[in-house]
C-alpha cells in the first residue's frame, strides 16, 4: 500500500522541456512512473524522446488530463510562474500537485495554497524533494535506487535528511516518503501525512523528519498524542543552530525559546515519540522498534 503515490498515478510534468524537468523526467520515468505527459504552451504537440519512451508535450493541465487520465502533476517551472501553474493546475482538477520549485515569494505561495484547496487539489511543496513510493512510482527528485518497498512511512521537511533516512533504513523499506518542504508555507503537512499513515494498512511504523523554526512539528506531537497508534521516531535537524539565524530553509528561524529543536522534542517526546539525537542515532531507534514490534508479534 501506499499514501498519495501508487503505481496507478498518471503523471504530468510542468516543465518538462527545461533542462531540470528533462533531467528528473527521465529519472522519474526509469523508476517505475507512468509520466504521460508534459506540459508547455510553446512547444504543444511535440513529442519527447526519454530512451524508450515518447512523452507528448499538452499545452495546458486541462488538455493533458483530458487526453491522459493524468491525476498528478510535478512542477518544475521557475520561482516567478509557479503560483500560474499551480492555479492552473487546481482549475483543471487535478488530485495532487507536487511543487519542486524553490524561492518562491511567501505571498505566492499563501495564494496557491489557498486556492488549490478551493478546488481539492492536494499540494505537497514548494521547496521539496516529492514523493516517492518505492517500486511503484516516483513524482520528483528523490533518488528511487537508495532504498525498497518496505513497512514504514516517512514525512520529512529535509530532502537530505529524507535521502539518509531512506538509505540507513533500506534493510527495511518504505511504504511512501514524503518531503514536505521546509518553507513557511506549505501545503501538505506533517499531520495530514501522518493521518494518512494511520489509516494505511501496510505502514506499520512513522519516521517524521523535522528541523528548528515554527510550531509544526510541536503540533504534529499533539496529533500524535491524540490520534496516532502506531510506533512514531523522530529527527530535529538544528540542535546546534545559532539563535535568531534562518539556518538552510526559509522556515527554519528560531525566536527566543520559540521553535527550537529542545521544545520540539520535549513536545514529541512527551507525546510517546522517540527522537534521536543525530539521523544514525534516529534510524538505530527505528531498526530497534521494528525489531521490538516483530518480537512481540511473533509472541
Amino acid at each position: 500500500m501506499a499514501i498519495f503515490l501508487t503505481k496507478e498515478s498518471k503523471v504530468l510534468v510542468q516543465g518538462m522541456t527545461g533542462g531540470e524537468g528533462m533531467k528528473h523526467t527521465r529519472r522519474m520515468l526509469a523508476a517505475g512512473t507512468d509520466v504521460v505527459g508534459g506540459v508547455n504552451p510553446r512547444k504543444a504537440g511535440r513529442t519527447v524522446d526519454f530512451d524508450d519512451r515518447a512523452v507528448p508535450v499538452f499545452g495546458s493541465v486541462r488538455e493533458g488530463m483530458a487526453a491522459t487520465g493524468a491525476d498528478v502533476t510535478v512542477v518544475f517551472v521557475p520561482p516567478a510562474f509557479a503560483k500560474a501553474a499551480v492555479t492552473e493546475a487546481a482549475d483543471a482538477g487535478i488530485g495532487l500537485a507536487v511543487v519542486i520549485t524553490e524561492g518562491i515569494p511567501v505571498h505566492d505561495s499563501v495564494a496557491f495554497h489557498a486556492y488549490a484547496a478551493t478546488k481539492g487539489t492536494r499540494v505537497i511543496g514548494p521547496n521539496c524533494p516529492g514523493l516517492i513510493t518505492p517500486g511503484q512510482s516516483n513524482a520528483g527528485i528523490i533518488p528511487a535506487d537508495i532504498t525498497k518497498p518496505g513497512r514504514i512511512g516517512l514525512v520529512s521537511k529535509s530532502g537530505t535528511l529524507t535521502y539518509q533516512l531512506m538509505y540507513e533504513l533500506r534493510d527495511i523499506g518504505f511504504s511512501t516518503c514524503v518531503g514536505i518542504g521546509g518553507d513557511p508555507v506549505v501545503g501538505t503537512t506533517h499531520i495530514d501525512c501522518l493521518a494518512a499513515f494511520q489509516d494505511d494498512p501496510d505502514t506499520e511504523l512513522v519516521v517524521l523528519i523535522g528541523e528548528i523554526g515554527g510550531d509544526a512539528e510541536e503540533r504534529a506531537a499533539a496529533y500524535v498524542r491524540d490520534h496516532v497508534t502506531k510506533p512514531v521516531v523522530a529527527y530535529i535537524a538544528g540542535f546546534t543552530a545559532p539563535e535568531g539565524r534562518t539556518m538552510g530553509h526559509a522556515g527554519a528561524i528560531v525566536s527566543g525559546s520559540s521553535g527550537t529543536a529542545q521544545a520540539k522534542k520535549e513536545a514529541l517526546e512527551a507525546a510517546g515519540v522517540r527522537v534521536g539525537g543525530t539521523p544514525t542515532e534516529t534510524a538505530r531507534l527505528v531498526l530497534t522498534r521494528w525489531e521490538s514490534e516483530r518480537v512481540a508479534a511473533q509472541g
